[in-house]
């Protein structure tokens, strides 16, 4: 909505200006020969086209729709160990999003285990500000999945648009330029909070639903008799199927239960009111955060 608006904006605006352009030179003109007068008219008003035309386009180097805003550092680098069990966050490694040019090595781990903070989820083919994905790979994962969030990122940074984003993942799994682990693996989000496209409505809104993801490339929920309802929570309680974007993206959903989240949540409860600070898209609702 915002987008087609300001795009109107810029076309009005265009227009004006070389409306009151063409007037001046009109007048210059008045006593000159027709063809000259003809001449111009044609000029400005192929002027005025191309303008309002490259107005609508996206400036090479920019997000084709809203840029991201960038999180004080040392915050995004808490909210992305949160994603870890306490005991596994001093040997991790860490990448913090520079939205100009994608993700830089905060800090080398020893583990294989990498974390950050996923701002832009390629399979909507939406270019929003307000994702917000704590993860952490293993070793394998590292290797496969993570290079895929941090191509997105810097494809992003260069301007390419949500659906040419999208179009070119899913060309590089389907060329073999992104490969599915090779062996058994899992992620860890085990953060107290998470802001993505989630359960019951598959909106994106802010949620606390601590988990971990075992890789399970090309594998559905009739493959291990699941039924997931997202509806219904206590169908998720067990082991479900989530496919991102592609078949290939599979995983394995485990929750955490109900007394470790609460353990969870008590641990995080500074972290959790810091990021509701920050802004409010990050605050959990009916919760004081």
């Amino acid at each position: 909505m915002f987008t087609s608006t300001r795009k109107n904006m810029v076309m009005t605006g265009g227009s004006r200006r070389f409306g009151k352009m063409l007037n001046g030179v009109l007048k210059a003109l008045g006593r000159t020969d027709k063809a000259i007068r003809r001449t111009a008219i044609i000029i400005l008003a192929l002027s005025t086209a191309a303008i309002s035309l490259f107005g609508m386009s996206v400036r090479p180097g920019q997000a084709a729709e809203t840029t991201i805003e960038p999180m004080p550092a040392k915050l995004e680098t808490r909210f992305a160990l949160s994603a870890l069990p306490p005991a596994l966050r001093d040997q991790a490694s860490v990448y913090l999003l520079d939205p100009k040019k994608g993700y830089q090595l905060s800090r080398q781990g020893t583990s294989g285990v990498t974390c950050l903070v996923e701002r832009t989820a390629w399979e909507l083919a939406d270019f929003r500000d307000d994702i917000y994905i704590p993860l952490c790979y293993d070793a394998v994962g590292t290797r496969t999945y993570l290079q895929v969030i941090m191509d997105t990122a810097g494809l992003r940074a260069q301007g390419i648009s949500p659906a040419a984003l999208k179009t070119e993942i899913e060309n590089r799994f389907r060329n073999k330029a992104y490969k599915a682990p090779e062996k058994a693996g899992l992620s860890y989000m085990v953060a107290p909070i998470f802001r993505t496209v989630g359960p019951p409505d598959m909106k994106v809104h802010a949620m606390a639903m601590p988990h971990v993801m075992f890789y399970a490339p090309n594998i559905t929920n009739e493959d291990i008799g699941a039924l997931p309802n997202l509806s219904s929570h206590s169908s998720l309680l067990y082991p479900f199927i989530d496919k991102q974007g592609i078949a290939e993206q599979s995983y394995m959903i485990q929750l955490i239960g109900e007394a470790e989240k609460a353990k969870i949540m008590a641990d995080e409860k500074k972290l959790l009111d810091d990021l509701c600070a920050y802004r409010d898209v990050l605050c959990l609702p009916n919760t004081g955060h």
